[in-house]
């Protein structure tokens, strides 16, 4: 069977609930679209809000604050929100790469502590982080446990809080439940949830459940695609390919794998608007970005130092950039072409239904990031949709 580039847009689309916004609580939307990129307090937020029917922000609040939903670095060496039954495994899937790329570091080994050595102090850090603890404060221990000292220290102790298995603790005060400065806290990972580090068998098991939720959520998908969700080899992700997955030929004549019975919506399917968070996994997770960023666009979209700015869905394909306007408020909506009318109509509802959303806690979530707007977006039409 051959799939069309835009059966596997609707794909992806209807699998990460915005072909429709779901009835579902937060935990099981959580697990549904795998996981959220949560570098940006307020995305996992947004990014929900598009998704769940009636979402509201508090639910994803106490799930943060009951650690249901956690936050970690993860896939890709970057920070995600996941379900909790869910971490254990794609920790460990991800586990050689986030391990190589922070203790073999060369701001790591500028400490002069070895892989060995770094590894070694996990069992002391996870005791100590055991109560939410600033990094400063995490960090000053690093320093006096591992006898490093001097401008070696802070960088050295970056690089060990990013492998080891530490969630990020909720902030009490802050208007999306974090910090993403010298407040942010840390504590280990529940005692059952901590991946078995090292562990040839637990990482290969990591990386079946992985290659399978994967699928679920963003299938179908070519080896090339599943590796770059991960940022892992792709011979790991061939090993850990299931007999019982589906086969597909993809628009160019790939091979992509599916789960049995995976959605697979006609390309006719009309597709709503959208104003996507910043760094939207659905932006991140395929090695052929073109399933939802037209290759014209993806420069523009994400910038040369990786940031991923807010765009606008238009018939499931980015067709532009928002941020919150200024002065009276209202969204600014950036169009890299020329949108009839029916579209425009459709975002000034999406806008309306994102300002009250934002204004609830923090209209300005995104606007440090607002300097790109300055930097030749090749915008054909801008307005200001106040709903």
């Amino acid at each position: 069977m051959t799939i069309t580039a835009r059966v596997l847009n609707r794909s992806t689309l209807a699998r990460q609930l915005l072909l429709e916004r779901a009835a579902v609580g937060v935990e099981d939307a959580v697990r549904r679209v795998v996981a959220l990129q949560a570098q940006q307090p307020a995305s996992p937020y947004v990014a929900l809000w598009n998704r769940v029917a009636g979402f509201e922000a508090e639910r994803l609040d106490a799930a943060f604050r009951d650690f249901r939903v956690v936050k970690s670095t993860m896939m890709r060496i970057t920070l995600h929100a996941v379900h909790v039954d869910d971490y254990r495994a794609l920790r460990a899937a991800v586990e050689p790469t986030v391990r190589g790329a922070r203790l073999r570091d060369a701001r790591f080994r500028a400490s002069g502590l070895t892989e060995a050595e770094g590894a070694g102090l996990l069992p002391d850090l996870l005791r100590r982080a055991e109560r939410p603890s600033t990094s400063a404060e995490l960090g000053k221990w690093f320093a006096e446990r591992a006898g490093v000292e001097g401008k070696s220290a802070l960088p050295a102790w970056r690089m060990l809080r990013q492998w080891a298995p530490l969630w990020h603790a909720p902030v009490a005060g802050m208007p999306w439940g974090y910090a993403s400065d010298s407040r942010q806290l840390f504590v280990a990972a529940d005692a059952g949830r901590v991946p078995e580090l090292g562990d040839a068998e637990a990482v290969a098991e990591g990386m079946r459940v992985l290659v399978r939720r994967y699928l679920e959520g963003f299938g179908p998908a070519s080896v090339a695609d599943m590796a770059q969700f991960g940022l892992v080899q792709k011979g790991r992700v061939r090993a850990a390919l299931g007999d019982d997955l589906v086969e597909l030929a993809g628009p160019g004549g790939e091979v992509l794998y599916d789960v049995p019975g995976g959605v697979l919506p006609d390309g006719d399917v009309p597709a709503p608007p959208r104003l996507m968070a910043m760094w939207d996994s659905t932006l991140l997770a395929y090695a052929d970005r073109g399933r939802l960023i037209p290759p014209e666009y993806r420069k523009y979209v994400t910038r040369v130092n990786g940031d991923v700015l807010p765009t606008v869905l238009v018939d499931g394909y980015v067709a532009g950039v928002w941020r919150v306007a200024d002065g009276d408020g209202g969204i600014e909506a950036g169009a890299f072409r020329p949108l009839p009318e029916e579209a425009w109509e459709g975002l000034a509802a999406e806008a309306g239904g994102m300002l009250r959303f934002l204004g609830e806690r923090d209209a300005a979530a995104y606007r440090r990031y607002d300097h790109w707007w300055a930097k030749e977006l090749p915008v054909a039409e801008t307005r200001v949709l106040a709903g």
